[in-house]
């Protein structure tokens, strides 16, 4: 027997559970309620640090799984360093160190022992890995040496964390290459920047604006940084993932030379790259809606959630054929049986919409009777009546047509936020007045950036690779430009 709420408290329930905002009304409290109202994480008792729960782990564990394929692809190898890192290594690069000293967490004691030195929690690694690098790198035969780590690290330098977007405590990956020319090291940027780009695509439906930092904004201790840039759709920007040319800055700071070819001593070229969990709230952001999340289905942990519509009479029968599609949905995709006792299907319709789930599967005795099944898009809400016998090769179908149309809606709202100014007061207007970031030629100094911050609140999010050269004047100081940059308020 199948014993269901009255309806008084399922809908009671169901109220309690939904969204109470609309994301385009109230995005930031929006965001809040959908990651937490759907499951897809929770709150821990330390300020900034997140409970993954298995929706979000299983896609994050998704995209280490494909990311650390491509890298291997490429040569890169993984590794593992410590937690923790002594503070007379942070101190060796000072640029590097400065630019972190307000993010970092420091061990100081152990028990009633007070620590001689300091211990920091890794904000990142450079420094305990290039320790190392120093003693294994001798000559060019050591070279190229390419590892990589999937970590967690800390970072405290604000006051109000946001959930993947300013945690504190975030997972990500470490890339850090060491190369004898600076030519094998810029070969490089292309490549990870490549896979990242492709992830990005064909996984989390999400387009991207690939550019290069300005000096103001690149990485500590960098000669040049790269990153792919989002537009969340309250109108402000998101660095994404990212890839610094290091040079010889760590190398010379570290002592990570070598012996070429013809017994000379150069100084190693090195690279270091990254991409976060930061993502996975991008994704939340970009393509949830005022039902819940809508998960992308390459990165859903559960692709297709059955449900059989359960009557007082011929239950067992309709259960047993649900278990047979989920059964032989099993050999290919990410499924389950919703048999829950004491919930109608409409609560579960409701339920399964707010976790995000792609595709949803109705089975009741008539679709029973005639071997069909009734298939749900959970981006679009659209249904169709698929046999079962030809349901796997549809559901690829589907989930491919989904990711498309998932992928062009986001492409569709990132253009939109991309505007033009060739004035300065014309920039500020459409700061003001639109959602977005604005594209204007800029000169290139950190000056004029600066200034342009102070007064708008918009910094450079990255200047677009692949453009034209042109031939204008900086919006700032009206000094020669050959580039457009693009200027946004970011997270």
């Amino acid at each position: 027997m199948v014993f269901k709420l009255d309806a008084k408290s399922q809908n009671q329930e169901q109220d309690k559970k939904g969204l109470t905002v609309k994301k385009e009304e109230n995005f930031s409290e929006w965001y809040t309620q959908v990651l937490l109202k759907s499951g897809f994480i929770d709150y821990s008792d330390v300020s900034g640090s997140l409970v993954f729960l298995p929706s979000a782990y299983g896609a994050w564990q998704i995209v280490t799984q494909v990311v650390d394929s491509e890298f291997k692809k490429n040569g890169v190898e993984d590794v593992y360093f410590p937690l923790l890192i002594p503070e007379k290594l942070l101190e060796q690069e000072k640029d590097h160190f400065e630019g972190f000293v307000p993010e970092v967490a420091w061990v100081t004691e152990t028990g009633n022992t007070k620590l001689e030195e300091r211990l920091a929690i890794r904000p990142t690694s450079e420094t305990i890995m290039y320790k190392s690098y120093s003693k294994w790198i001798r000559s060019w035969r050591d070279l190229p040496l390419r590892f990589n780590q999937w970590n967690n690290v800390l970072r405290w330098e604000f006051k109000h964390p946001t959930p993947f977007i300013r945690s504190r405590e975030f997972l990500w990956n470490e890339g850090h290459s060491v190369f004898a020319t600076e030519e094998e090291a810029t070969a490089e940027r292309d490549a990870i920047l490549g896979i990242y780009l492709k992830t990005l695509r064909e996984y989390f439906a999400l387009p991207g604006i690939l550019g290069k930092k300005s000096d103001g904004e690149k990485f500590a201790g960098a000669v040049a940084s790269y990153s792919i840039e989002h537009m969340m759709p309250d109108g402000w920007a998101l660095q994404g993932p990212d890839f610094h040319l290091d040079g010889q800055n760590f190398a010379k700071a570290f002592g990570i030379s070598f012996l070429d070819k013809e017994g000379k001593k150069q100084f190693a070229w090195q690279n270091t790259y990254a991409i976060s969990t930061r993502e996975l709230g991008v994704m939340v952001a970009v393509h949830g809606d005022n039902k819940g999340l809508v998960l992308p289905p390459k990165l859903a942990y559960i692709q297709i959630i059955v449900i059989p519509i359960l009557r007082k009479e011929g239950s067992s029968e309709v259960l047993k054929f649900a278990e047979e599609i989920n059964a032989s949905l099993k050999k290919k995709f990410r499924c389950r049986v919703d048999d829950r006792e004491g919930y109608s299907p409409g609560y579960k319709f409701n339920d399964w919409e707010l976790k995000g789930i792609p595709l949803r599967i109705e089975i009741g005795p008539k679709e029973m009777e005639r071997k069909v099944v009734s298939v749900a898009r959970r981006d679009t809400g659209a249904k169709e009546e698929v046999p079962a016998d030809s349901l796997s090769s549809r559901i690829e179908s589907i989930i491919s047509e989904m990711h498309e149309s998932m992928y062009e809606k986001a492409e569709k709202m990132l253009q939109s936020y991309v505007h033009e100014a060739d004035d300065y007061d014309t920039l500020k207007e459409m700061l003001t007045s639109k959602k977005g970031m604005v594209s204007a030629p800029w000169c290139g100094s950190v000056e004029c950036e600066t200034k342009i911050k102070s007064e708008t609140g918009a910094k450079v999010t990255n200047i677009p690779i692949g453009q034209k050269k042109i031939s204008s004047k900086c919006i700032y100081c009206g000094k020669p430009a050959e580039e457009r940059a693009n200027f946004a308020r970011s997270y």
